[in-house]
């Protein structure tokens, strides 16, 4: 197809939070947004369910821990080499399609530190102990040092962790309920159910369904994995390209939603290493330039909200047993109508955590 005229980096980022279901609460099940929105950051236990909060319309935290505690959605290491949340079957397609890339670097971070010892016997006497039942990291370094005590203890469950498929197991990242890490692997977790791994093709069209338009480069900013071109290029007859303001070119599906730039965005409160805000290379679909340093302090990421379509703030929760503060940072001066907007939306962000009779503050600090 023939290339279309440049589109706008405020029009790049109302097609992608239309893609994000961010424009408006979805009707879609959460095991159908996992699935559509390629899986959750979940590196910690909580930002699949505010993520899922943001997005879908009605949501429980209940829903998504019934999920995973019947296995149909689970946590496990796959795009970057960081914990998401996935359906059953992406969880095993995905690890398999992200293995030559982040997960093969950190492993050849860590077997520097693995100096004699067999990486291959080291799978199998992992695979040996978290299949006979899960182990926490602390346990399976131990057995694993009782064979190699020279090694270094943490390389060699990274070493595990990078060339097993471990599955984070229940109760692990339920609502309200949580546990320490302990590991299986997906052929037990799942019961033996075959997935092939994910084909470069169809990912590439499930990336764009969810974070499009996007150049090469975005995709592989967001699977971690390089020389994905090839893969573009089989496609590009069935795909539009368009080109953003600095000229890079972009994919996109021809069918896929892409609203006009002027097109309302309210306010969402988003958790700390939501994948808007990880999956492209140039962010400032999203992400202002002037505020990008700002949502990060050292490796740990804030917690943050999106005013008119851009990242325009972080938000901050203190839970006690009296009651819930949810504490509003903005990076500009708000308008009357931003703050009744906002506040409509830290109030329906709190639902997910205080009970219908619990008592809850909302603050805004003052605005710079």
């Amino acid at each position: 197809m023939d290339t279309l005229p440049p589109v706008s980096r405020r029009a790049l980022g109302r097609a992608t939070l239309a893609r994000q279901l961010l424009l408006a609460p979805s009707a879609l099940s959460p095991e159908e947004a996992v699935r559509h929105l390629v899986g959750l950051q979940a590196q910690n236990t909580k930002p699949p369910y505010y993520a899922l909060a943001a997005r879908l319309d009605g949501f429980r935290p209940e829903e998504l821990s019934a999920l995973m505690e019947s296995r149909a959605v689970a946590r496990i290491a796959t795009l970057r080499s960081t914990v998401h949340t996935h359906t059953a079957r992406d969880a095993v397609a995905l690890r398999a399609f992200a293995q030559p890339g982040a997960v093969d670097r950190e492993l050849a971070i860590f077997r520097k530190k693995l100096d004699g010892v067999d990486l291959d016997r080291l799978a199998a006497l992992a695979r040996d102990l978290v299949e006979e039942e899960p182990r926490t990291p602390k346990q399976l370094r131990e057995h694993l040092l009782g064979t190699w005590p020279d090694a270094d203890p943490l390389a060699l469950t990274m070493a595990a962790r990078c060339m097993l498929p471990l599955v984070q197991v229940t109760p692990r990242g339920l609502w309200g309920r949580g546990g320490q890490v302990a590991l299986t692997t997906t052929d037990v977790w799942f019961g033996g159910a075959s997935y092939e791994p994910a084909d470069p093709g169809e990912t590439v069209l499930r990336y764009l369904a969810a974070f499009g338009p996007a150049s090469v480069r975005d995709m592989q900013t967001w699977c971690g994995l390089t020389r994905l071109r090839p893969a573009f290029e089989r496609l590009r007859p069935d795909l539009v390209t368009f080109r953003d303001e600095d000229g890079t070119e972009l994919f996109d599906l021809p069918d896929a939603p892409r609203p006009d730039e002027t097109t309302p965005a309210p306010p969402r409160f988003l958790p700390e290493f939501d994948n808007l805000l990880l999956s492209h290379a140039d962010r400032r679909r999203i992400v202002p330039e002037a505020h990008r340093a700002r949502t990060w302090t050292g490796n740990q990421a804030h917690r943050v909200f999106l005013l008119d379509g851009f990242l325009a703030g972080l938000w901050h929760l203190e839970e006690t047993k009296e009651r819930v503060t949810l504490t509003v940072e903005p990076f500009t001066r708000l308008t009357r109508a931003d703050r009744a907007a906002l506040t409509a939306e830290a109030e329906r962000t709190l639902r997910l955590t205080v009970p219908a009779d619990g008592a809850y503050d909302l603050v805004f600090r003052a605005e710079d």
